[in-house]
């Protein structure tokens, strides 16, 4: 059940929808014309939920709220496009002297902006992601840091992402074209793990509203409707056969198979 109300009166010029679905509502509500602010209540019959998605359509008419046209456009959809959460990723690169830094900044900025779009942030990065999560790219990390737990690839891949759309798109299908991306961790003895990155907008999210990660998933998987699956992966290496990784990768072996970047 999905409900939109408006109130045009007075210097007033506000909407307010709530989504009923399952034993949980969602409710967005503001300025018409905008992106307007989102909260999700979960109860524990759907009974309940209903009952309590009526009660506040009830209080709106009350208050002077009436039932919108349904062809109205009333609400902004979110501004942020995947080509946007790459240039963010961009601009957060030149906001510090270290990822430490930059990473602050890109919670901070997010966190001014609305929750919609703090998740829209994050359905984004999440598809771009899951891009990366592959058997050959695994294989690769394993070589460059001599070991990659399920924890060690989640942070690999995301300092890759970090490194910008075209180098994190090229190295997915050539893993080899990341040597030069790892020199200058080689001369400052980093590890090639960004598990920061993971957080930001749940951090953001924290930050703008005061609640908490359960609270944040639980209205990202309302708004994106994304389950976040992990895809299965099909391994064609074994990390005890190093003659195979030695073929599969040579010039990884080569640079990182005896001298890898550890911790």
């Amino acid at each position: 059940m999905e409900t939109i109300l408006i109130l045009k009166e007075g210097f007033s010029n506000k909407f307010w929808k709530i989504k009923v679905a399952g034993k949980s509502h969602t409710v967005t509500y503001g300025k018409i014309g905008t992106v307007g602010a989102v909260k999700v209540k979960t109860f524990e019959t759907e009974e309940a939920c209903q009952k309590n998605a009526d009660r506040l359509v009830r209080s709106k008419m009350k208050k002077g709220y009436v039932p919108a046209n349904p062809s109205d456009q009333l609400m902004k959809e979110s501004t942020m496009t995947d080509h946007l959460f790459w240039e963010i990723i961009k601009i957060a690169k030149q906001k510090g002297e270290d990822a430490d830094e930059q990473i602050e900044w890109l919670i901070n900025h997010l966190s001014k902006k609305p929750v919609k779009e703090i998740v829209m942030f994050d359905y984004y990065f999440n598809q771009n992601y899951m891009k990366s999560y592959t058997s050959a790219l695994w294989a690769a990390a394993y070589i460059i840091m001599g070991g990659a737990s399920d924890d060690s690839f989640d942070y690999f891949r995301a300092w890759l992402l970090y490194q910008g759309k075209d180098t994190y798109e090229t190295v997915i299908h050539d893993p080899e074209k990341i040597i030069p991306h790892l020199k200058v961790l080689e001369d400052d003895e980093y590890v090639p793990q960004l598990e920061d990155l993971l957080s930001v907008a749940s951090i953001a999210y924290e930050e703008k509203t005061g609640l908490d990660y359960d609270d944040y998933y639980e209205l990202y998987e309302k708004i994106t409707e994304d389950q976040n699956p992990m895809p299965d992966i099909e391994f064609d290496w074994d990390e005890d056969d190093e003659e195979g990784l030695k073929k599969k990768f040579p010039a990884l072996w080569a640079r990182y198979g005896e001298s890898p970047l550890e911790y």
